[in-house]
């Protein structure tokens, strides 16, 4: 083999394994995992109460959403993803449906329209969940996109 040749086999090699790096690395950034807590102080206006809650929400470029929130101290009767800035309430964007005695799930198949989507990125989407007491919500938590 003449060392052209080779130099051009190398290369094709190196070429082929950086590609499969960047499209292995694009991959794992499709998507905006996100973990955090619903606390009453966050809502608006603020509620003292005992509940909490613990979320887990991936928003993909393509932005559909999917995720759950898991509740404790409160009995809630309805959950959403709303559209708003911090300390500032807001429209329904996406209701949760119920999942066991404390649990809350974005809908299968859920997505963000683009303006959503613009809304989020800029910080400006929250989840809350609302109970008898407390019908505007008891706890929330915004979404920040991870940068």
């Amino acid at each position: 083999m003449n060392s052209n040749r080779f130099f051009r086999l190398t290369l094709r090699g190196i070429l082929a394994a950086s590609t499969l790096t960047l499209v292995t690395f694009s991959a794992l950034t499709m998507a905006d995992e996100l973990k955090f807590k619903l606390t009453g102080d966050k809502e608006v206006p603020p509620v003292t109460t005992k509940a909490s809650g613990d979320a887990t929400f991936t928003i993909n470029k393509d932005m559909t959403i999917s995720g759950k929130v898991m509740t404790s101290g409160i009995s809630g009767n309805a959950a959403h993803i709303h559209l708003a800035k911090v300390g500032v309430n807001g429209p329904v964007i996406v209701p949760l449906v119920k999942s066991g005695d404390n649990g809350w799930m974005v809908p299968d198949g859920s997505k963000l329209t683009e303006d959503q989507y613009k809304a989020y990125m800029a910080g400006e989407l929250y989840v809350n969940v609302h109970s008898a007491e407390n019908k505007g919500g008891e706890i929330r938590a915004q979404l920040m996109p991870n940068k």
